[in-house]
């Protein structure tokens, strides 16, 4: 992995040191390629100590989600309270969610137990841009998660469902929409996945200033768990105390190369996993 690449850790020695603590918020992805399991591996990968919280577990492949099986409230809370009350954690990340009584129950856990870094991934969408929800669940995004979010990572299909706008098929329109969800509540906001030409561009907003990061456009089909896989990385980063723009800058880079390295792989029928991979 080149050097501007690996992850941080403390300047004590290998046998001594210990790995910085993450936990993702999400659902179990029996296929590999998204969810927990996506999140878990690129952590490996960085070097990071990572945890989990189930919130529901999928019966899904490279084609399709077959079924999923949810998690009461009180079993995710429980699940919380063992983590965060005994090991704790530096960075928090949320993934799949999708029930507005979790959205509740997790942020009040999240509230409690105060993370120095917590990333909103609002998966609401399907690979092909489809609402999966409720609308219940986007409203409770908006009220119970956005306000005690330090990032929230939205990809163009998930911005127009929260805002409940049209397709976001512009700059200006993402830029008004990365406005929007900041005035909304969220402190800053990184807009994933705008086609500019033979680019993708994440645009990020603190509030005062639009930082793009491009990365050169592949074309595989072979991109499943990637906005997981981003998060997560930026997750692992910003417990590094790593600035923000330079946990982006950073996280793209590694998911394009994980992306890179899989492009030609078949592993399934369909949409195929990153190559999380250690060199």
């Amino acid at each position: 992995m080149p050097a501007s690449l690996t992850f941080h850790v403390s300047r004590l020695s290998p046998m001594t040191h210990e790995p910085v603590k993450l936990l993702t918020i999400g659902g179990s992805d029996s296929g590999g390629a998204a969810g927990i399991q996506a999140d878990l591996k690129t952590w490996t990968v960085l070097g990071g100590y990572g945890m989990s919280v189930i919130t529901a577990v999928t019966a899904q492949n490279s084609r399709t989600v077959q079924e999923v099986a949810w998690m009461t409230p009180p079993f995710v809370q429980a699940q919380l309270a063992a983590v965060l009350s005994d090991y704790g954690a530096t960075a928090v990340k949320t993934g799949f969610l999708g029930r507005a009584e979790l959205v509740i129950a997790i942020s009040a856990m999240l509230q409690k137990y105060r993370p120095a870094h917590i990333i909103i991934d609002p998966v609401l969408v399907n690979h092909r841009g489809q609402s999966m929800f409720p609308d219940e669940v986007r409203q409770f995004y908006l009220a119970y998660l956005l306000p005690i979010a330090d990032l929230i990572t939205p990809n163009l299909g998930e911005t127009a469902v929260l805002l409940q706008t049209s397709s976001i098929d512009s700059y200006e329109k993402l830029r008004r929409a990365a406005s929007r969800l900041h005035q909304i509540g969220a402190k800053n906001v990184l807009i994933k996945g705008f086609r500019d030409g033979d680019a993708l561009v994440d645009v990020l907003y603190d509030g005062q200033t639009f930082t793009d990061f491009r990365q050169p456009h592949i074309e595989t089909s072979n991109t499943h768990g990637s906005g997981d896989t981003l998060s997560a990385a930026i997750c692992a980063f910003l417990a590094q105390d790593m600035p923000l723009a330079e946990a982006i800058s950073q996280a793209q880079k590694f998911t394009h190369r994980a992306i890179a390295r899989a492009a030609n792989w078949q592993l399934g029928g369909g949409h195929g996993p990153l190559a999380l991979l250690g060199d």
